[in-house]
């Protein structure tokens, strides 16, 4: 049976985080804390598994140095520290779980054995192929 993940490979405990709103751009829109980290060439993933391992305290600094290279939320200029704080309340809270652990270390390193399983379905493709193709061709002579 397939994992329950499979559609959705990244922890759910960073949606509330990740999918929280830094302000409005320029057009009006909602810009998410997802939206900020991608468009700062940051993995948002990866970066909330980090923040949420510096801690509160270092996480609300670190977010609000982000925040504050952001350009695109004109409010951000003069707020972004207030903003990193509300931010902040919303990572997971406490020491790290096993479960969350686990989602920090698929988000950091990516799911472990996929590319051996990956390269082992390849493999085995490439094999049945030529064994179609080599099959195929001897049997009429």
């Amino acid at each position: 049976m397939a994992a329950p993940n499979v559609l959705n490979p990244h922890p759910p405990e960073f949606e509330r985080f990740l999918y929280a709103s830094v302000g409005e751009d320029r057009n009006g829109y909602v810009v998410t804390v997802l939206s900020t980290l991608a468009r700062l060439g940051l993995d948002p993933w990866k970066e909330a598994a980090e923040l949420v391992a510096l801690g509160r305290d270092a996480a609300q600094a670190r977010l609000g140095t982000r925040l504050a290279r952001f350009r695109d939320v004109p409010a951000l200029a003069s707020d972004h520290g207030r903003v990193a704080r509300d931010l902040s309340q919303l990572l997971p809270e406490g020491p790290i779980s096993g479960n969350l652990k686990r989602s920090a270390a698929t988000v950091a390193g990516g799911r472990p054995g996929t590319s051996g399983a990956i390269w082992a379905v390849l493999a085995i493709i490439f094999l049945l192929f030529q064994m179609f193709m080599v099959g195929g061709s001897g049997s009429g002579e």
